[in-house]
C-alpha cells in the first residue's frame, strides 16, 4: 500500500474590484525629512513621479478598479500618498490628523472631499493618518501604532465603527506606517489573509498576527525595504513594487496574480501603490457577500 502526502486546497482567490481615492503628484518633491526615506538633498524628479503614478492609476483601472481624484494642494508635496488622508468604512469617513506640522493641511482638504462626495465626516480628536495605519482584515481593524498614530484613536475608531479593533505596534522607524510593514491580501470575513514583515512588529504584536494569521505570507527584508507590503489587492490581484520579486513568486505560490508597478520616485518619500490609494468602502460586507 502506498501512502501519499496530503495534497493542500489552496484557498480560492476573487477579484472584488475596489472604489480608490487617489490625488495626483503634481507638486510633488522632498523638501523636508519626516521618516528614514527622505533626503532633502537628493534630486528628484516630479514628472517621473507624475509617469509613475498614472501608470498605477491605468493598471487600477484595466482592473476595473473606479478611481476617484482629489485634487492636489500647493505647497503639500506628500498629498499624493492617500491613503494617510482619512479612513472610510461603512460608509463613515474618519478624518486624519497628522503628527506632523508639514501634513497637517492635508487632513482639511481630504476632509473637504469625503463631504462633497456624499460621506458622513467625523472629525478625529486623537492623533491617527488614516488607512496608512488601519486596514480591514474581515470584521476587524488592524491598527498600526509606535510613530504615527497614537493607540488612543484605535478606541475613537472602535466607538465609531463597532469594530473590533486590533492595535499592533510598529518598532522599525523605516516602517513606520502600518502599511508599509503589513498587506491586506483577502479582506473577505473568514478569508482573511495577510503578507507582513516580522521584525517590523514588537514580540506581542507579532504574537498576535501569527495567531490570527497562522497562513501569513512571511516578506523577507529586501522586499519589505523596496515596499513590497505597500500593496494594494482585490482579492486575486496584488500591485505590488516591481523589484518586490521573491514576494510576487509567493503570492503567485498563493493563488494571486501579482502585479508589478515601478514607484521608485515616490519612494523617495516613503511611499508606494498602497500610500497612493485610498480604499473608499461604502458599507460593510457581510460574511454571506463574501462567499
Amino acid at each position: 500500500m502506498t501512502i501519499t502526502a496530503p495534497v493542500a486546497i489552496q484557498q480560492e482567490r476573487i477579484a472584488s474590484p475596489l472604489t480608490v481615492l487617489m490625488c495626483r503628484p503634481e507638486h510633488f518633491t522632498v523638501s523636508y525629512s519626516i521618516n528614514p526615506w527622505m533626503h532633502p538633498e537628493d534630486p528628484t524628479d516630479t514628472s517621473r513621479a507624475l509617469s509613475q503614478w498614472h501608470e498605477l492609476r491605468r493598471v487600477f483601472e484595466r482592473l476595473q478598479f473606479t478611481v476617484r481624484l482629489v485634487e492636489p494642494g500647493r505647497g503639500l508635496p506628500d498629498m499624493v500618498f492617500a491613503a494617510n488622508g482619512g479612513l472610510v468604512v461603512d460608509g463613515t469617513a474618519y478624518t486624519a490628523r497628522f503628527t506632523f506640522p508639514e501634513r497637517a493641511p492635508e487632513a482639511d482638504l481630504y476632509a473637504d472631499w469625503f463631504r462633497a462626495a456624499g460621506y458622513d465626516v467625523v472629525a478625529a480628536e486623537e492623533t491617527n493618518e488614516g488607512e496608512g495605519d488601519v486596514l480591514l482584515a474581515g470584521d476587524a481593524l488592524l491598527a498600526g501604532t509606535g510613530f504615527r498614530t497614537d493607540t488612543a484613536s484605535h478606541a475613537e475608531m472602535a466607538a465609531l465603527y463597532g469594530r473590533e479593533v486590533v492595535s499592533l505596534r510598529l518598532v522599525r522607524p523605516d516602517f513606520y506606517h502600518l502599511d508599509t510593514a503589513l498587506a491586506v491580501l483577502d479582506a473577505r470575513p473568514g478569508h482573511e489573509h495577510i503578507a507582513y514583515l516580522p521584525s517590523a512588529f514588537d514580540d506581542a504584536s507579532r504574537a498576535e498576527l501569527e495567531r490570527r494569521f497562522p497562513d501569513a505570507i512571511l516578506v523577507d527584508e529586501h522586499d519589505a525595504k523596496v515596499f513590497g507590503l505597500n500593496a494594494v489587492s482585490d482579492g486575486l490581484h496584488v500591485i505590488t513594487a516591481a523589484r518586490a520579486t521573491a514576494f510576487q513568486h509567493q503570492l503567485r505560490e498563493a493563488g494571486y496574480e501579482p502585479i508589478g508597478v515601478d514607484l521608485t520616485e515616490l519612494l523617495l518619500a516613503g511611499g508606494g501603490a498602497k500610500c497612493c490609494t485610498l480604499v473608499l468602502r461604502d458599507r460593510p460586507t457581510t460574511a454571506e457577500e463574501a462567499r
